[in-house]
């Protein structure tokens, strides 16, 4: 049994540290927010992901994971402590390592043994050395220690699986022991390591999640070129996505990407690269494209309802994506603000997200339930694609509705039988949409 130590019981740390213990690791997590820790010692989580409860609360149950705000107590006999705090985006772009910095220095006054500090946050290329430079110019005493890039590769509304099944396990570090050491922590996982060194492990994480971006932007720009020509870029979608070359995820078109991830780290890849000199145009067309999904939105809903003042709009999902509640760059931010903005009343609905939502949408009001948000509505907007909006009882949905208009921003209605049910609707990218030649 190993003990480690998780930094940071935010979303990507609280994963983490649940399932390490799942694997019979003796797992500490420690956070400096007093409240949050009270409240995972009380079976509180402080983040909705399926299933993570339950790892949670068994884990804690059989002594294998617990929770401190103390530093000396976390890394009291720790072989490996893992760094899992926030990396937010700055004014230009950049990863703000302020957290980052603060435990790095935090580390080295506390520990009193060897230590392999494990950077777990997405941070920019480079900052394995700055980490250990900030470790080895605060230490009392010299104490050995290495530093090794583990980034993750976490879906929210899917993290648990993602830990336990993973594609593969990224591993950067200028010692090759420190590194075969952490290789070993995720063996029982069976999945490919890939090692190499810390710069190169930290870059793996920005290009990948940059790449899926770009596959989203891409099939969003698609979408306007197929609402142009008369194409359904469903069925286009489909068509690519046989291609093994070019595979089916991350084709769905709609309002764009969201969260904690892409939208953070494009900007902060393209941020690294312009300080560098280097001229990233294809990230800043991707940035560009998914702004523009949103204000696409409001336009298509506009077409479809007229002037917004003095309607009654209702959004259907306000998560940025299904199972989670992250509203972190939501499409629903800033679509509620386009509508308020032009002078309509705001309603939502979402299965999990609305207690967050409301701090961030105080004009919004939050419905009980799909069909109380349609009584009375003259448009519904579709932004999260959760399985339950795809089952509604549309016909009463239509009854409840003061106009039967519904545009879907995430294509998940046929437009057939949405026309055929006498609804005024609109997707994105579908050629049912009235392209003309002229």
């Amino acid at each position: 049994m190993k003990q480690i130590c998780v930094i940071g019981v935010g979303y990507v740390g609280l994963v983490t540290a649940a399932c390490f213990a799942d694997l019979g690791n003796r797992v500490i997590a420690l956070d400096i927010n007093e409240e949050r820790v009270e409240g995972l010692k009380r079976g509180v989580m402080p983040i909705y992901e399926p299933g993570l409860k339950e790892v949670v609360d068994h884990n804690a149950r059989s002594g294998r994971l617990s929770f401190t705000t103390s530093y000396a107590e976390g890394l009291s006999g720790t072989q490996f402590v893992f760094i899992a705090v926030g990396t937010p985006s700055g004014v230009d772009g950049e990863a703000d390592l302020r957290y980052v910095e603060t435990v790095a220095r935090t580390i080295a006054e506390t520990m009193t043994s060897p230590l392999i500090i494990v950077n777990k946050s997405t941070v920019p290329v480079g900052t394995g050395d700055w980490v250990a430079d900030i470790v080895k110019s605060h230490q009392p005493k010299p104490i050995p220690f290495a530093v090794v890039s583990c980034p993750e590769f976490l879906r929210e509304g899917s993290a648990i699986g993602d830990f336990t099944q993973p594609h593969r396990t990224v591993l950067g570090s200028l010692d090759r022991d420190a590194a075969e050491k952490v290789a070993q922590l995720h063996l029982p996982l069976r999945a490919p390591i890939v090692i190499t060194d810390l710069r190169t492990a930290e870059m793996i994480k920005y290009a990948s999640n940059a790449f899926l971006a770009t596959k989203i932007s891409f099939i969003n720009e698609i979408a306007n070129i197929c609402e142009a020509l008369g194409a359904d870029v469903k069925e286009v979608a489909i068509g690519m996505g046989y291609d093994a070359r070019i595979g089916k995820a991350f084709l769905d078109a709609g309002l764009g990407y969201g969260g904690s991830c892409f939208p953070k780290d494009v900007k902060a890849l393209a941020y690294m690269a312009a300080e560098k000199g280097r001229h990233p145009q294809l990230l800043r067309a991707v940035m560009d494209i998914n702004d523009d999904r949103r204000r696409t939105a409001i336009l298509h809903l506009q077409d479809m309802v007229g002037d917004f003042r003095g309607k009654l709009i209702g959004l259907l999902g306000l998560s940025f994506k299904p199972n989670t509640d992250d509203m972190r760059d939501a499409p629903s931010i800033t679509l509620a603000q386009k509508l308020l903005a032009g002078g309509a009343t705001v309603r939502a609905y979402d299965p999990v997200a609305m207690d967050v939502a409301r701090g961030l949408l105080p004009q919004v009001e939050m419905m009980s339930d799909p069909y109380t948000l349609a009584e009375g509505c003259d448009a519904l907007m579709v932004v999260t694609e959760w399985n339950e909006f795809k089952q509604l009882d549309l016909e009463k949905i239509k009854s409840l509705m003061r106009r039967p208009v519904i545009f879907d921003g995430r294509n998940i209605y046929d437009p057939e039988d949405m026309t055929a049910m006498g609804f005024s609707y609109r997707g994105l990218g579908r050629g049912y949409n009235g392209a003309s030649d002229k």
